[in-house]
């Protein structure tokens, strides 16, 4: 008869209850094992031939707190048809919202579900938009898979019929899902394995600590010892690191150092003269709207007294030209406008900071990597708030050149891009503009941001007469490159797997 240490026993005997072959999961259940007792038993049996070990990468689906609303409550859509049908087939979009109890702001979203999944008809009559619906049609796959995962509070998507694969792609594109990867171990009795089970198994007492006791006592003379397997899994250890992409932001940081550049710093709350004015954008620019800038409430004017001289130049500049050889933008140029208060929307009002300082050093090279604010639709691409790395080159003699090899090393060597692009681009601050674009094997093209040589439209009234380079990038889409993402969101994930899974660069 074979001996075995205790846990090894009562794995082996638990298999073969199991008819030889058990998740871990259920295995533990079945011998009474903790899981890493079980796991050092299993790898020891699996070198003593008795038994085979499968390891099989899943994805574990779980639903986010709306998925569980919507499972419990249904699908907006759902709700808003058989509200529909309660009010006689027939409702304006308002009064259905309102009886239903559906947001505002998801009726856009609602009203693209019904009509993929054919639940009722849109109609248009008289400026208002009103819903019919004959009949409640069956339950959707997604909503069905929505209810499973409800019930079992997870699932393994592998494990889910075919005819489930695009209810994922649905619950993962409206965000209802949480994912986390998982290794599943299935064991095996081997038929050497089966052999022992039959006929029986003799346990023996293994001891791992060479205890005072059992030297004082001599009882070491009587026990076995258990061999070290150095080959054993052990729990895993996360140690703290820095969050990814923070610290592809301190790399990048150093990078630009190494490279002569100096850190220029600006204020989150912004006036509208270092923001717009001063780059030579008119006062009435589609891009100073409410929908490209957040105002500030309270205070909504700031103070530009100390910065009369330049206000005084770059409202002529606009006004006429002043002495920059352009006829400017020819209207009236409002200094209350340019006390408006804001949220930075780009780092180039750094720039101009810069230009203005008494520490300003020509020749220079200066960078900022600025958090920046814009009122945007978020998706995969654009957030509110981004990230942008700021850049300025003065000197004598610059030239276009120079800016393009500044952009190609930029993307090349923060980026790991296998290839860059450039196309001409229009700001009214630059000329000539660039826009820069990346290829990396595996992700495809990406959009960087644009950059291009200060018009003196913009360096004059600050009083700077030699050409400046200026960049720029969006730094958020360089990381999401490097590191292989494709929504920006996963940025800042709380995703704890990714977390602690993704490689310290």
């Amino acid at each position: 008869m074979v001996e075995l240490e205790r846990n090894e026993g009562a794995l082996l005997m638990s298999l073969g209850r199991l008819n030889g072959k058990a998740e871990m999961k259920k295995l533990l259940e079945e011998s009474k094992l903790s899981e890493s007792a079980a796991m050092r038993a299993a790898l020891s049996l699996l070198q003593k031939g008795l038994l085979k070990i499968e390891e099989r990468k899943t994805t574990l689906l779980k639903l986010n707190e709306e998925g569980s609303l919507y499972a419990s409550k249904g699908l907006p859509e759902r709700k808003l048809i058989k509200t529909v049908l309660k009010l006689g087939g027939k409702a304006s979009l308002d009064e259905a919202a309102a009886e239903a109890e559906v947001d505002s702001n998801l009726l856009p979203l609602v009203l693209g579900w019904i009509s993929r999944k054919n639940l009722g008809k849109i109609i248009k009559e008289k400026g208002k938009i009103f819903i019919e619906a004959k009949e409640e049609k069956p339950e959707t796959l997604d909503e069905t898979l929505l209810k499973k995962i409800f019930v079992k509070r997870e699932v393994i998507a592998e494990d889910l019929n075919k005819e489930f694969n695009e209810a994922i792609k649905i619950l993962r594109r409206r965000n209802l899902l949480l994912e986390n990867e998982k290794t599943l171990r299935i064991i095996y009795l081997t038929d050497e394995g089966w052999k022992l089970v039959k006929e029986g198994v003799k346990i023996t007492l293994e001891v791992t600590n060479l205890t005072p006791e059992l030297i004082i006592e001599g009882k070491w003379r009587q026990v076995k010892f258990k061999k070290y397997n150095i080959q054993a899994l052990t729990p895993p250890v996360w140690p703290g690191k820095k969050q990814p992409y923070k610290k592809f932001l301190d790399n990048l940081k150093l990078k630009l150092i190494s490279l002569g550049f100096k850190e220029m710093s600006g204020p989150i709350i912004e006036l509208m003269f270092f923001n717009c004015d001063a780059l030579f954008m008119p006062q009435d620019h589609p891009a100073r709207e409410i929908h490209d800038i957040f105002f500030v409430k309270k205070p909504e004017f700031g103070d530009l007294t100390k910065y009369e001289k330049y206000l005084m130049n770059v409202k002529e500049t606009h006004e006429n030209g002043w002495v920059t050889g352009s006829k400017g933008w020819g209207y009236n140029f409002s200094i209350e406008n340019s006390r408006r208060l804001i949220l930075r929307s780009h780092g180039t009002a750094i720039s101009i900071r810069t230009l203005i300082s008494d520490k300003l050093e020509i020749p220079g090279k200066y960078f900022s990597i600025a958090r920046c604010y814009r009122p945007e639709v978020t998706d995969k691409t654009h957030l509110t708030e981004f990230n942008q790395v700021e850049g300025i080159v003065v000197g004598e003699n610059l030239t276009f050149r120079d800016l393009l090899g500044i952009l190609k090393t930029l993307a090349i060597e923060v980026a790991e891009a296998d290839e860059v692009a450039f196309k001409p681009d229009y700001f009214p601050f630059t000329e000539p503009s660039v826009e820069l674009a990346a290829y990396k094997q595996g992700y495809g093209w990406l959009e960087f941001g644009g950059a291009g040589i200060f018009r003196p439209e913009v360096t004059s009234p600050l009083g700077v007469n030699v050409p400046v380079l200026a960049w720029g990038l969006g730094v958020d889409r360089l990381f999401m490159m490097k590191a292989g993402i494709d929504d920006i969101r996963e940025l800042f994930s709380q995703n704890l797997n990714w977390l602690r899974n993704k490689e310290v660069s």
